[in-house]
């Protein structure tokens, strides 16, 4: 079983060769991607002085998981990225996993020199010895301070400032600053549980509270928690969200990140009512696509801003050693508000992508009515490149019918999803959408999502790069992510169906330069 952190790796693993030219074709040309090597969780994102800092689980030496560090990228805006030296490096105490970071204002740390708020990231400390020698408390937190906005840390010498009680899988500590409380709340995965820790200063921490013991999905070891404070639009009512990623036991197989809605009472979060007795069938999932996992928020973000903002990892422990990429290995989602919505006495997360990619959109090909019937050819590569590109429609007044799409190469490659209306369930199927032998799980199986929305229109937004797709239904009441590799580009846009219109179609290609 691979964890978030694939914790039994330590070395390289033989991996099928790939030629230059498939590393070049597969790469997103707008999705970030290391330079080269291995990546995985989103690590210590922070907003400061007109930066995004995204961190990362990162393996310089090789392109499977090994010997955590913290890698580290800076952005004006969410989409463009610059990578930057790696940001912490494994120690004496172990490696560095997965954490997060915030920025002290107020100095509540002691570590700020009086003229520059400290950046404080706390991370797991993973012990290899302790591993091999069969203890359960191999994992232990730990911070580090930057007063140099993130560029570089110091470690904390009195780390470290949580032990291990004697949990084997104890890790991805996620600080929020609670004004409420004016305290600082640590949340902490444990085995299938979230630890909830309290702190005034960052460096001494005390155990507050524990959830989740029989509550929502427990088919793997639960990781990389974030706990925020949400609004519910159009009111004035507010609601803590856990976000909370497992693997396995994803919706569709493997890694997967669901989220729980409740109060907050400055020690215990409490469910709310509309989830009690939330099975392990729950519909609660930020993502029912099989690649975005262990995605968080970014912390500081200005108050005149007020959004959540979210980035995942865009791959899934199932097959993330083995995709067929040579020189680098995974890419994150693209950067999506989150939102907290409630309809009746039901509230759910939507996501859509951040804004800001609006600000890369080129070339356009629009129709305001695209006629149906049978299979259909919507676009193509001579109008328009689709293999780079955000593909938006609607179609009204559903009928009990199948609404299917296809998105292929001149050759055999073809990536389909699609809507049936009678089930009211969505569909994404990578069985023969380019490579896929590469791993069992890879195609073995078409991912379903339910629909969410009672709304007799169905909106529909896909980000396509290269060798990713991001479904968004419904404005994002149901999202859909997943990778693929099309051993050829992708061409061209379908649809099939039993007479039906598609509405308001926009294609816009993604253009960086």
């Amino acid at each position: 079983m691979f964890s978030c952190k694939e914790n039994n790796k330590e070395t390289n693993e033989e991996t099928p060769e790939v030629t230059a030219q498939n590393d070049t074709d597969f790469r997103p040309a707008f999705h970030f991607t290391p330079n080269e090597n291995w990546m995985n969780d989103p690590n210590g994102m922070f907003f400061l002085n007109g930066t995004y800092h995204l961190f990362f689980q990162y393996y310089p030496e090789g392109n499977t998981w090994g010997p955590m560090h913290w890698g580290h990228a800076t952005s004006k805006d969410m989409i463009k990225w610059e990578e930057q030296p790696i940001a912490l490096k494994p120690d004496e105490q172990g490696y560095i996993f997965s954490g997060s970071a915030v920025v002290d204002t107020e100095n509540t740390s002691g570590f700020g020199d009086g003229e520059t708020a400290p950046v404080i990231a706390m991370f797991t400390y993973h012990d290899p010895k302790g591993e091999e020698e069969g203890r359960e408390d191999y994992q232990t937190q730990a911070i580090a301070y930057s007063l140099d906005e993130g560029k570089t840390f110091t470690k904390y010498e009195g780390n470290p400032v949580i032990e291990n009680p004697g949990i084997r899988d104890f890790r991805d500590p996620k600080i929020t600053r609670d004004e409420v409380h004016d305290q600082w709340v640590m949340v902490l995965s444990a085995d299938d549980i979230t630890m909830f820790y309290t702190s005034q200063n960052l460096k001494d921490w005390e155990l507050a509270s524990e959830f989740g013991k029989g509550i929502g999905a427990h088919g793997g070891v639960w990781e990389c928690p974030d706990f925020i404070q949400m609004k519910v639009e159009g009111s004035e009512e507010k609601k803590w969200v856990l976000i909370q990623s497992l693997n396995p036991g994803g919706f569709n197989g493997g890694s997967g990140t669901q989220y729980f809605v409740g109060d907050f009472d400055g020690k215990t979060f409490t469910l709310d009512d509309s989830m009690q007795d939330l099975g392990e069938d729950h519909h609660y999932w930020l993502d029912f696509g099989k690649d975005n996992y262990a995605g968080v928020t970014w912390a500081n973000i200005p108050e005149e801003d007020g959004r959540h903002l979210f980035i995942g990892w865009m791959s899934n422990w199932q097959y993330a050693n083995e995709v067929p990429t040579e020189t680098w290995r995974s890419a994150m989602t693209i950067a999506r508000e989150i939102k907290l919505n409630k309809t009746g006495d039901t509230y759910r997360i939507v996501s859509t992508p951040a804004a800001e990619l609006q600000n890369y959109k080129g070339e356009k090909f629009t129709k305001s009515t695209v006629s149906v019937e049978g299979k259909t050819q919507i676009a193509t590569s001579e109008e328009i490149d689709i293999s780079n590109s955000v593909i938006s429609f609607e179609i009204q007044d559903l009928k009990d019918q199948e609404y299917h799409f296809s998105l292929s190469s001149e050759g055999d490659d073809v990536l389909k999803f699609g809507y049936d209306h009678s089930t009211e369930e969505f569909y994404l199927d990578r069985s023969n959408s380019g490579l896929t032998d590469f791993n069992e799980n890879f195609g073995d199986k078409v991912s379903t999502a339910p629909r969410l929305s009672k709304d007799s229109n169905l909106k529909v937004k896909a980000i396509v790069d290269n060798m990713s797709i991001e479904l968004f239904f419904d404005d994002g009441e149901t999202v859909m992510t997943e990778i693929f590799f099309p051993e050829q580009p992708i061409r061209n846009f379908s649809a099939e169906g039993n007479e039906f219109n598609l509405k308001n179609l926009k294609i816009n290609q993604v253009n960086l330069n």
